[in-house]
């Protein structure tokens, strides 16, 4: 499955010198058109290619109708989106969240499919939910270390130490978050927080201070 790429400013998904942005084809050559970076939304969007097997859009937060539009549950075409899981500065994992609406054609979503597979990813299907799975699943989680370390329940070296041995975790919730980046979850956290208003979602202490130190005084 030939693909082709728009570059719109840096990928969170595909980082320089990633196999996969070398490995494509000229747009009038290939079956999916894959968007990386930031593009406009709304009525700013670019104009999507009916013609074309897939077109994929990478996501951050937000959601795909944004810049697809959405009426009566019925949206859906050739046009996708996807997000490639990384925590932060770390490099991309090998997943995958690809998003569908409810009329999405099943050819996009096999062609989005067969191209990300035969780079040796993996794909996980999902509906058009802002922050999708893995950042509803696991922003929580962190925001409740995070509290418990300003708790004073446990050092965070001792909530790491938990993690990793008692439930077989690779790395600990707060080294994971700091490694990651505080301020990437602020603004995650903050964009969920907006859009679901859940108490679990909300930007904890930590983060919020780490994105405040980070604005320009006369900001602030």
């Amino acid at each position: 499955m030939r693909y082709a790429i728009v570059k719109n400013g840096e990928s969170r998904s595909f980082r320089a010198a990633d196999p996969f942005l070398s490995k494509a084809s000229a747009i009038d050559e290939a079956e999916v058109v894959i968007y990386l970076g930031k593009i406009e939304q709304g009525p700013g969007a670019p104009c999507f290619d009916s013609s074309k097997t897939a077109i994929l859009i990478e996501l951050g937060s937000e959601c795909l109708g944004n810049y697809t539009g959405e009426s009566q549950g019925e949206e859906g075409s050739n046009v996708l989106g996807f997000a490639r899981y990384a925590n932060g500065a770390d490099p991309p994992s090998d997943l995958v969240e690809l998003v569908r609406q409810p009329k999405s054609a099943a050819s996009a979503i096999a062609a989005a499919k067969a191209v990300f597979e035969t780079a040796g990813l993996k794909v996980s299907v999902c509906s058009d939910q802002a922050g999708r799975i893995i950042d509803r699943l696991v922003r929580p989680k962190y925001n409740a270390a995070l509290t418990f370390l300003d708790e004073g329940l446990a050092t965070a070296k001792d909530m790491d130490l938990a993690c990793r041995l008692g439930l077989g975790y690779p790395d600990g919730p707060i080294e994971r978050i700091e490694r990651g980046d505080l301020v990437h979850h602020y603004q995650i956290t903050k964009a969920l927080f907006e859009i679901y208003g859940t108490p679990a979602y909300a930007p904890p202490r930590r983060a919020t201070v780490a994105a405040s130190r980070e604005l320009p005084r006369e900001k602030r």
